[in-house]
């Protein structure tokens, strides 16, 4: 055979079998199934925002947060944590395509303005949210996974990505629902550094799912004050009144010149510990007595917010934490209100002029990690849519039950919430 001819049959070779070759020996090099690059994600338009409507998404997230977790507090015994945010943002997506009834009832659970007013606040939001900052990584990216060959309507993803960040990738469920949930977990993981994975479960897709929209965020953040590890030793931890554990109590003994923002109000203290850079925190709040644990409304936590003001302290203590949860949020979003959107009555007209789409399955599952450099938290919510002078020692102590929720103090929007009930339990 001539050279000419052999140098045809090894540049068809090449061409043949270069993707999977170059596959398996990059592997990074799989992304091209993405949407985006999982850690870079895109920025929105937010032209149009406005102060007040800013307030009232950022208002609208928290009153969520804190029903949320009204709901998840009842039927969970233990440990709870999990991300508002992360769930706000993943049901946004679903509520700009949402007509009727299906649009009223889950504005009525989630407190969304009109959509007009939604998406440049949203975007804004979103854009401060995904800033680089001094001390700590934060990021927050959506997707949309849809079904190749399937109708959307063209304004509908175009208004997704450009308000919400959700660029979309094309899978095909009907013949491959496995492989795709392979990649969108795939996906989730990375944007998530490694904490979040398997978020949807298999079985969770088949060849009735036309449409998957997800969310993931992610937050590192070192104390602006560390805790002395070398001060770090096992204590009581106080899970009721008559049964206690042993932990790995966290201290830091303040200088005169670190100050608290700190409230004693009615039966609970509160206590907020910044993060590097200031611009996020953790809110702790410890009830005085060990029967019951608050359950926040807004208007509450607002209050506390309020009558903080910053105070000098002696020592501050609280256990070493890590908590790892998944939660099947169908029902309990349909407890809630969100109840068309689960049956063949659904309107999802804004999304495809073709009948018969409802949401099967939403899930969420959440990381939170906090010792005495600071916290890691991560969170992903995946939608899935088919047919049909000499003076007392002042400490604080948390060495009983208690609610944490991470903020941005910027805007005030609350990212996370959790509550401790046993930080001994097995860390994940």
């Amino acid at each position: 055979m001539g050279g000419d001819k052999w140098l045809a049959v090894i540049l068809a070779f090449i061409c043949l079998f270069s993707i999977p070759v170059i596959a398996f020996l990059f592997p990074s090099m799989v992304a091209f199934f993405f949407p985006y690059p999982p850690v870079e994600v895109p920025a929105v338009e937010e032209t149009g925002w406005t102060l007040e409507g800013l307030k009232e998404v950022v208002e609208a997230n928290n009153r969520f947060a804190f029903k949320l977790y009204f709901e998840l507090a009842k039927v969970e015994a233990g440990n709870v944590f999990f991300s508002p945010y992360s769930v706000f943002s993943a049901f946004a997506m679903v509520y700009e395509g949402a007509e009727g009834v299906t649009a009223e009832e889950i504005r009525g659970v989630f407190s969304y303005p009109e959509k007009e007013v939604l998406r440049p606040n949203f975007a804004v939001v979103y854009n401060k949210v995904n800033r680089v900052g001094a001390g700590y990584e934060l990021r927050v990216g959506n997707a949309l996974w849809v079904q190749e060959g399937y109708p959307f309507l063209e304004g509908y993803l175009k208004a997704v990505e450009k308000y919400y960040g959700g660029k979309a990738a094309v899978l095909d469920f009907i013949r491959a629902a496995e492989e795709s949930r392979k990649v969108i977990n795939g996906f989730i993981e990375e944007q998530t550094n490694g904490r979040i994975r398997d978020l949807i479960p298999p079985g969770s897709l088949d060849e009735f799912t036309r449409l998957v929209l997800t969310n993931a965020v992610y937050f590192k953040g070192y104390w602006k004050y560390m805790f002395d590890e070398s001060l770090t030793r096992e204590e009581d931890f106080w899970v009721s009144a008559g049964k206690r554990v042993k932990v790995e109590m966290m201290r830091l003994i303040p200088n005169e010149t670190m100050k608290f923002n700190y409230a004693d109000v009615g039966d609970v203290q509160v206590l907020e510990l910044p993060y590097s850079g200031e611009n996020l925190s953790m809110i702790i709040i410890v009830p005085k007595s060990f029967e019951t644990l608050p359950t926040l409304s807004l208007e509450e936590f607002e209050e506390i917010r309020a009558r903080m003001k910053m105070e000098e302290f002696n020592e501050i203590c609280m256990p070493e934490f890590a908590i790892e949860a998944k939660y099947s949020l169908k029902r309990v979003l349909s407890n809630m209100g969100v109840r068309t959107a689960f049956t063949e009555e659904a309107d999802f007209s804004g999304m495809s002029s073709v009948r018969g789409l409802s949401v099967s399955e939403v899930v969420h599952q959440a990381y939170v990690k906090v010792d005495e450099k600071g916290s890691e938290a991560a969170a992903a919510t995946a939608v899935v849519v088919g047919v049909t002078a000499v003076r007392e020692k002042k400490v604080f102590r948390v060495d009983r039950p208690f609610v944490f929720v991470i903020q941005d103090r910027e805007t005030g929007l609350v990212l996370f919430i959790g509550r401790v009930v046993d930080p001994s339990e097995e860390k994940p």
